[in-house]
């Protein structure tokens, strides 16, 4: 079975290689990672403002 979709994945990775520009795909990937870290600093940020502010209380 393994042996039959092995061809299958091999062409539709050629295709996804080449269809895909090495540069677009980077910076898609980049400019998902920034906003990624953005938004997760922002949350910590935000954690640690209501944990300090609990404490404060």
């Amino acid at each position: 079975m393994l042996r039959t979709r092995f061809p299958l994945f091999l062409a539709l990775l050629v295709l996804l290689t080449f269809s895909l520009s090495s540069c677009d795909a980077i910076g898609t990937i980049f400019k998902a990672g920034a906003w990624t870290g953005i938004i997760g600093v922002f949350l910590v940020v935000l954690l640690l403002w209501l944990v300090i502010s609990r404490i404060r209380r």
